[in-house]
């Protein structure tokens, strides 16, 4: 089975290069010592086997891997990225120099376990929600480095990126707030400097949600809101887009995502109040890495 990556974004496929380019320098160093052991001559085929039920993501980095240390290795795939695989099924053979094939081990199951884990998770929260219409965005809690990698597995989950960095929203938050002198001039600001930016507010208080509504907020984050208060501003959001509806100073209405406090057996109770959005730091921050193995076969 071949997968193909060929419609990666271009700014990812760099990144996917960059990502292996470092993982091999910190990994090889000078030079695979252990692998000098077997004759540069002998080939081998083997296995990747995946030791517990989980959502497969990586496999782009798990190619590159071996592509940038023999791009004679060949991979054969027996699963498509995203998809569930069971406790002790075969995920990939790779055929090839043995030295290529047990030097790259490490670095391609590292990147392959580890995007499988936030994929895994991400699964996980979507079908808790799969009832509803809310959509769950990961957060900027990543992984250090990693950042382009984790929000990639979180959609092979079946979840949602949120901004990818600071620079391509804006998320206010209380401190701006306060140094800006208040909702109003945070929000007037940031649609002077970055038109067309989207511009997100958190607040803390049916007041704050007021105010960042009147303001013209994109999107208001509504920071630990109990869940009566979110039904009552879901409902308070609904209300004013029907009566700015009927007046000639139309403005769309606001998205509202529900953020901090979300547990597993939270999360159906709040998507089923009716938020556009639940975002979850979680679903990058703490995700356990997949169980992976590889075996020499022949």
């Amino acid at each position: 089975m071949q997968n193909s990556f060929d419609q990666l974004p271009e700014v990812l496929v760099i990144e996917i290069a960059t990502n292996v380019r470092q993982a091999l320098a910190e990994d090889i160093g000078s030079g695979d010592i252990t692998a000098s052991l077997i004759p540069e001559s002998q080939q081998a085929r083997a296995r990747i086997i995946c030791r517990e039920k989980a959502i497969i993501a990586g496999q782009p980095w798990f190619n590159e891997v071996f592509h940038q240390i023999d791009p004679e290795v060949k991979l054969d795939w027996q699963i498509k990225e995203g998809e569930q695989v069971d406790a002790d099924q075969t995920l990939v053979y790779l055929e090839g120099s043995a030295r290529s094939l047990l030097t790259g081990e490490r670095a391609a199951m590292n990147f392959l376990q580890t995007l499988s884990g936030t994929a895994t998770r991400c699964r996980f929260y979507a079908d808790l929600v799969m009832d509803t219409q809310v959509k769950i965005l990961d957060t900027r809690k990543t992984l250090p480095g990693l950042r382009l990698a984790q929000k990639y597995a979180v959609t092979q989950g079946g979840c949602h990126n949120h901004r990818m960095g600071l620079y391509d929203a804006f998320l206010i938050k209380e401190n701006h707030i306060a140094a800006c002198g208040g909702i109003d001039q945070a929000v007037a600001t940031a649609k002077k400097i970055a038109p067309g930016k989207p511009v997100e507010v958190e607040v803390e208080s049916a007041e704050e949600f007021r105010l960042a509504r009147n303001a013209g907020a994109d999107i208001i984050m509504l920071d630990n809101f109990p869940i009566d208060l979110l039904k009552e501003t879901v409902a308070l959001n609904k209300s004013l887009d029907m009566l700015s509806t009927e007046s000639s100073n139309k403005t769309e209405r606001p998205k509202l995502e529900a953020s901090g406090g979300i547990t597993d057996e939270r999360l159906p109770t709040i998507a089923a109040t009716g938020v556009d959005f639940i975002s979850i730091g979680t679903l990058t921050k703490d995700c356990q890495s997949i169980d992976l193995s590889m075996r020499i076969i022949e």
